[in-house]
């Protein structure tokens, strides 16, 4: 009887290594096997990286600093502190289903048409900015944008730049031109210039339009000692001539900006102003008892580094709203269906499209927030400027 306990006991160790053994072995067995079909079949049904990426990106990125931190604890300090552990079983329910427990705005997205505009996400959001009042990508006919219209011109519009005096010692950039402006949608106009318009999808004009409004800001840089250029090219035009769509406004404008900035490497700011189709109520803001027409810095959200786009954009942002409270509408990442996704910013790390004032707003509004958009870029030019010499003089 001893005998035959000691034997059982001599064979355990030796049963527990041919199980584990075998366990390894199996698991190699079902991982090559799963490769073999991954690689095997038809591409249309593979798992692609964009799909993994739609899957992680409905997952908050403290989740993953968590799972991290399960393995490195370094990881562990960079959690938020004030933040709950995450609830693993709800991460993994958000990524069967897409839907979030707490966010109502999940469920209803695919099922109410339309519903999917609140579903975007505000970066930064200024004085009456919510889901409501975003800038909406409009797509009207070309040939309503092309009909020729009345239309106001007012022989003060250019007049009245901030004069600033020549000061000796003032920075300036010379004979060096820093910042490109352009239009992509160049006969986007005003309703107070245009006589007998009253709807905002016609309120386009082939000269009193917003390249006014980037002339105006090229002026008031060069008032500031920044060399500036505003280019004049008729996209709309560009589309009729080539019998593209209104939609494929950006394709026309990236051929401009992209030669530009191949041609001309001085270029380090590249802004597109737009006008927003929405009232006056939503853009103009009174300041020091003046109107000005509000703006928003929209990111195209849609291209690997438009992370550098967005930190430029919110540092104008904060810049703008500590000297004009209330005047940025805040700082848009803008992506998904119907919208362009990119808007040419992958050309540049500071690159942005700015939407000036609204379909309402007058030239006045206009022109006294041009002004301002100049004053803060400048000062936010010269202090990335006097930091930029710092550092190669290793100061």
């Amino acid at each position: 009887m001893l005998k035959n306990s000691r034997k059982n006991k001599n064979y355990q160790p030796i049963t527990q290594l041919i199980r584990k053994s075998s366990l390894y072995f199996i698991t190699v067995f079902i991982i090559f096997i799963c490769i073999g079909i991954l690689t095997t079949v038809s591409p249309a049904y593979r798992f692609s990286s964009h799909i993994l990426t739609n899957w992680t990106s409905k997952v908050e990125s403290s989740t993953f600093i968590y799972l991290l931190g399960m393995e490195n604890k370094a990881f562990k300090e960079a959690y938020p502190k004030d933040k709950p552990m995450p609830n693993l079983s709800t991460t993994f329910f958000e990524l069967i289903t897409s839907i979030k427990p707490n966010d109502a705005r999940s469920l209803l997205r695919n099922e109410i048409p339309g519903f999917s505009i609140y579903d975007q996400q505000i970066l930064i959001a200024g004085e009456g900015t919510d889901f409501t009042n975003l800038p909406i990508e409009s797509s009207p006919p070309l040939e309503d944008v092309l009909e020729d219209r009345e239309a106001i011109m007012d022989e003060e519009m250019d007049e009245g730049v901030n004069e600033q005096p020549d000061i000796e010692g003032r920075p300036s950039t010379g004979k060096r031109n820093v910042v490109f402006i352009y239009n992509t949608h160049n006969r986007e106009s005003f309703l107070p210039s245009l006589p007998g318009v009253t709807d905002p999808d016609s309120a386009h004009h082939h000269e009193v339009n917003v390249t006014k409004i980037s002339e105006r800001i090229v002026k008031s840089l060069k008032k500031q000692g920044i060399g500036a250029v505003a280019d004049k090219t008729d996209h709309m035009q560009v589309l009729n001539e080539r019998g593209w769509k209104y939609p494929q406004s950006y394709k026309a404008s990236r051929e401009v900006v992209a030669n530009v900035l191949e041609e001309n490497k001085d270029y380090k700011y590249v802004f597109d102003i737009h006008r927003d189709s929405l009232g006056r109520d939503k853009t103009t803001k009174k300041i020091n008892g003046k109107s000005y027409a509000k703006v928003m810095f929209v990111v195209g959200a849609e291209h690997e580094k438009h992370e550098k786009n967005l930190k430029f954009a919110s540092e104008l942002h904060y810049i703008l709203e500590e000297k004009y409270p209330g005047l940025s509408r805040g700082v848009y990442p803008k992506k998904g269906k119907g919208t362009n996704g990119v808007f040419n910013q992958d050309l540049s790390e500071q690159a942005i499209l700015i939407e000036f004032g609204g379909v309402e707003n007058n030239w006045d509004e206009l022109n006294r927030t041009a002004d301002a958009l100049a004053e803060v870029f400048s000062e936010f030019y010269w202090d990335a400027e006097k930091v930029s010499k710092e550092k190669k003089e290793g100061k």
